[in-house]
Order: C-alpha cells, then sequence, then structure tokens
C-alpha cells in the first residue's frame, strides 16, 4: 500500500490526463498520474491526428472558445515541447463547391492570422483543388504518442486500473481490490469510458476515429484538412486521420481496414502513389453532448436527487458538489487544442478556487438533464 496522501491523483492517462498532471505540478501540487495501461495515449489520444488549428465559421461561442485555446495551444507547445509540434502551417479546403461558398462568410469571422490561398498554389505544392482556401501558418501538428509521453514523463504515474472510487474524512481513496492510492483531489479524465461516477448528466460519448501513419517521399511541406486531415512530410512520414465513426461497433463497420475511407479521400487531394502503411491508430475520442469540454467539480447526483425531488420537473436548486472531485474530458477531436488551456484554467481552480468558464463548466448540463432525463 502507498501511504502517501497526494495532493491530486488524476485518473487517465491520454492528453488531457497528461495535461492536467503537468501543470498541476508545475504549480507546486504533489500528483500521481494512474492509467489502467502502462503507457500514455493508448486510446484516442494516441490515435489523433493531433492538428492544432482553428475552427472555422461564422462566429459560435464554441469557435470563439476553441480559436481561444488555440493560440494558447501554439505558445505552450512551441514554448515547453516544440521538439514535438511541426509548425508545419494548416490549410483549411471547402469540402465541396458549396462548402466553398460559405468560405468567404467565414472570412469576416477569421480572428487568427491567415491568408487565402488560391488554387493555382495550391496545385503548385501538390494538392488537387480546385477551389481557393484559408492557410493559416502558425499552426501546426503534434507527434501525438511522443507529445503525450514527453509530458507524462515530467510527472510521478503509476501503471493502476480504478476499480472503486470513494471518499473517507474529506481523503479519496482509489482500489484495484489489491491495493489503494489516497488523495485530497481526484480528476476524472478516462475519455468515453467514465463509470466511476455518476456522471451521465454531462452526456459523454465516443466517436471513432482512425489514423495511419505512412511512408513518402512526396515533398509535401504544408498539412491540410479537407474532409480528412493529411500531414506534412515530417521525417518522412505523411498522417492521414480522421474523427469520423459514431457506430457502436466501429470494427465491423471498417470490416477490418479502418483506413480504406482515408486513403481514398487522400487520393483525391494529393499524390497518394507512393504512400507505404507504417503503423495503423485507432481509438475513441470523447465528446460532450453540446460538443463543449467539460472542465470543473462534479455534482453530487445522488445528493440532489434525494433532497431536490422537484429538479426533476424543473426546479431550480443550488448545487451540491463533490468535495475534491474534478472532471477534464469531453475534448472530442481537438483535444490536443484544448488540452493546454483547460489544464490552466482547472488548476487554478483547484488551487486557487478561481471559477471556471461557464462555457465549459459541466454545471451547465445538470438541470437540463434532470427535466429529460425523468419525465
Amino acid at each position: 500500500m502507498n501511504k502517501q496522501i497526494y495532493d491530486t491523483i488524476v485518473i487517465g492517462a491520454g492528453i488531457a490526463g497528461c495535461m492536467i498532471s503537468y501543470m498541476l505540478k508545475s504549480k507546486g501540487y504533489s500528483v500521481l498520474l494512474v492509467d489502467r495501461s502502462a503507457v500514455p495515449a493508448s486510446g484516442g489520444s494516441g490515435a489523433a491526428g493531433a492538428f492544432v488549428s482553428p475552427k472555422i465559421g461564422k462566429g459560435s461561442i464554441l469557435q470563439s472558445l476553441t480559436n481561444e485555446a488555440y493560440q494558447y495551444a501554439v505558445d505552450f507547445y512551441s514554448k515547453n515541447f516544440s521538439e514535438h509540434f511541426y509548425q508545419t502551417g494548416i490549410i483549411r479546403i471547402p469540402k465541396d463547391d458549396e462548402d466553398a461558398k460559405k468560405f468567404t462568410i467565414y472570412e469576416q469571422f477569421n480572428d487568427n492570422d491567415f491568408k487565402w490561398i488560391k488554387q493555382d498554389e495550391l496545385n503548385h505544392i501538390g494538392i488537387y483543388e480546385k477551389n481557393d482556401g484559408f492557410f493559416f501558418e502558425k499552426a501546426g501538428v503534434c507527434d501525438a504518442p511522443s507529445m503525450c509521453k514527453a509530458i507524462w514523463e515530467q510527472v510521478e504515474f503509476l501503471q493502476f486500473e480504478v476499480i472503486d472510487l470513494y471518499q473517507q474524512n474529506d481523503i479519496w481513496t482509489l482500489s484495484n481490490k489489491k491495493d489503494v492510492l489516497k488523495a485530497n483531489k481526484v480528476v476524472i479524465a478516462t475519455g468515453y469510458e467514465s463509470n466511476l461516477l455518476p456522471i451521465k448528466y454531462m452526456g459523454l460519448r465516443g466517436t471513432w476515429g482512425s489514423r495511419g501513419d505512412y511512408y513518402s517521399k512526396l515533398k509535401l511541406n504544408v498539412s491540410m484538412h479537407k474532409k480528412i486531415s493529411i500531414s506534412a512530410n515530417i521525417n518522412g512520414i505523411i498522417k492521414l486521420g480522421a474523427t469520423h465513426n459514431k457506430a457502436k461497433e466501429p470494427c465491423k463497420v471498417c470490416d477490418g481496414y479502418p483506413l480504406r475511407m482515408l486513403e481514398n479521400e487522400a487520393k483525391e487531394m494529393i499524390d497518394s502513389s507512393d504512400l507505404v502503411l507504417k503503423e495503423t491508430f485507432c481509438g475513441m475520442r470523447a465528446g460532450s453532448k453540446d460538443y463543449f469540454p467539460l472542465v470543473g467539480k462534479i455534482v453530487d447526483t445522488k445528493f440532489m436527487l434525494e433532497n431536490y425531488p422537484k429538479i426533476k420537473r424543473g426546479a431550480k436548486e443550488p448545487l451540491k458538489h463533490l468535495r475534491g472531485m474534478y472532471i477534464f474530458d469531453g475534448f472530442g477531436g481537438r483535444g490536443f487544442v484544448f488540452a493546454p488551456l483547460m489544464a490552466q484554467w482547472l488548476s487554478e481552480h483547484i488551487i486557487n478556487d478561481k471559477e471556471i468558464d461557464s462555457r465549459v463548466n459541466p454545471d451547465r448540463l445538470f438541470l437540463k438533464w434532470c427535466r429529460k432525463a425523468f419525465i
């Protein structure tokens, strides 16, 4: 039995868990990161294309939040983990002619440095395209496994599958039936499989993502996104990836060939004739029901339902939270964009009790869930 009582134990070693562990440790907390796997990013994070790029659109709240996180992420990775972040620039290409018309509308809502890149310029650099696109010069690509590993190496880690989680006298105990760990605070960063606590109200759900790393000699110096993402040629490797499959049994849908769609799309975008598959990555990315991250305290669902039964009929009551328990999840396909800024926010909340931004605070979902779940 480990007798130490940590300031915080983080459960889950994807990009989310690695990042919040790193951020808390950098602020002086004693942190233990645990995962059922012996290596970081063994799930959706390791399969991510890990593009760090802005969101384009008509100026929604989610676009604004994503772009704030994007700017922070570019600075964070460049300063702290530059050897795993390749600032290749990213071109956003319309999906079709109809989408191309929207780009002229999107232009006025682009608050990141960008320029139009014309069709002839795209053709010149080896991209098959008949429409103009946006070029974001500061955007780039993380090497997902090596980035997570580099962050993970900065914190204390233990392979430990949490079977049971309970609190006594303000101390949280994590058990795997053979051993226990203890902490004053716990952060749940387990992705879409969050079954340790009653948090159905957050609506976590998974979307299957696939990525293929291919050997290539193609002189492709820029990354791009259309229907799929294609990275620049980095050290002889081009990455094809997409977060695209919402089937409950994605392996049956792909019929044993998860990269077929990616390869077919790539043929329409670049000269893919010399691509030779090096490695396949697949995994589930966790998103929330409203597509915003989930960052903050966890509502004590049992207490609320037992003591305020009228919330099932729409009554608004003050929320009671589980003491010392936090969620850090729901980043969807933009985990490497959201993780640094969200970790900064949550670490300041945990240490200094700084209020969590309402856009990502999970409280936003609880009362609405109560009204719908018990109709």
